[in-house]
C-alpha cells in the first residue's frame, strides 16, 4: 500500500468513526426528526452536511492555520456554539407547533425547511471540536504535496458521509413501525435529548 493509499484509508476510517460517534449533530437530528418528521429531519441532515462544507472551505483556504495560531478565535466559536446548543436544549422543553396540532386536532403549518436546515448547519459549523478535527486531519494526514483536487475530494467525501449517515438515522427514527413503538414516549425522548443538548452546551462552555 502506497503512502497516499494508506493516508486515504486512514481518512476514510477516521471520518466514519467521527460521523457515527454520538454528539451535538446526532442529538439535533434526533430532536428534529422526532419533533418535526422525516422531511425536516432530512433538511437538518442536509444542514449538517452544509456545515461540514464550511470547515472544508476554510481549511483549504489556509484559515485553519489562523484558527490554530489565534486561540481566541476558537474560544469565541466555542462559546457561541455552546450558547446555541443550550438554546436547542431549552427549546426541546417548549411545546412545538406539532404538539399543538396534535392536542388541538387542527392543521397547522410545520416548521420550515430553512429553519430545520439552519439547526443542523449552525450545530455543525459552530462546533469547535469539528474545527479541531479538520485541522488535525488536514495537517497530520494530508501532506503539502497533496493536490487541491484530492483535498476537495476528501472534503466532499466527509460531507457526503455526514449526509448519508444522518439521513439514515432520520429514516430509522421516522419509520412507521418505529414511530408506532415510540410514539407514546416521544415527548420523554425529546426531553432526554434536550437534557443531552443542554449538557453538551454546558460542557463545551465550561471545558478548559
Amino acid at each position: 500500500m502506497t503512502f497516499f493509499e494508506s493516508n486515504m484509508f486512514v481518512v476514510g476510517i477516521v471520518t466514519i468513526l467521527a460521523v457515527i460517534s454520538p454528539g451535538p449533530d446526532f442529538a439535533v437530528i434526533v430532536r428534529n426528526g422526532l419533533r418535526y418528521g422525516r422531511k425536516m429531519g432530512l433538511a437538518t441532515a442536509l444542514g449538517i452536511a452544509g456545515g461540514v462544507v464550511v470547515h472544508v472551505t476554510y481549511t483549504l483556504l489556509g484559515l485553519s492555520y489562523l484558527v490554530a495560531e489565534f486561540s481566541w478565535i476558537l474560544e469565541a466559536v466555542r462559546y457561541i456554539g455552546a450558547a446555541y446548543l443550550i438554546w436547542l436544549g431549552v427549546s426541546a422543553f417548549i411545546p412545538s407547533v406539532k404538539d399543538e396540532e396534535i392536542e388541538c386536532n387542527e392543521e397547522v403549518a410545520p416548521v420550515g425547511f430553512w429553519s430545520a436546515f439552519r439547526n443542523g448547519f449552525l450545530c455543525n459549523a459552530l462546533n469547535p471540536k469539528t474545527m479541531m478535527f479538520f485541522i488535525a486531519l488536514f495537517t497530520q494526514v494530508i501532506s503539502p504535496e497533496t493536490s487541491m483536487m484530492t483535498k476537495v475530494g476528501i472534503g466532499v467525501y466527509i460531507s457526503l458521509s455526514h449526509l448519508v449517515w444522518f439521513s439514515f438515522v432520520v429514516f430509522v427514527l421516522t419509520n412507521p413501525r418505529t414511530v408506532q413503538i415510540f410514539g407514546q414516549w416521544r415527548k420523554a425522548i425529546e426531553n432526554v435529548v434536550g437534557c443531552c443538548l443542554l449538557g453538551l452546551g454546558l460542557k463545551l462552555a465550561l471545558d478548559a
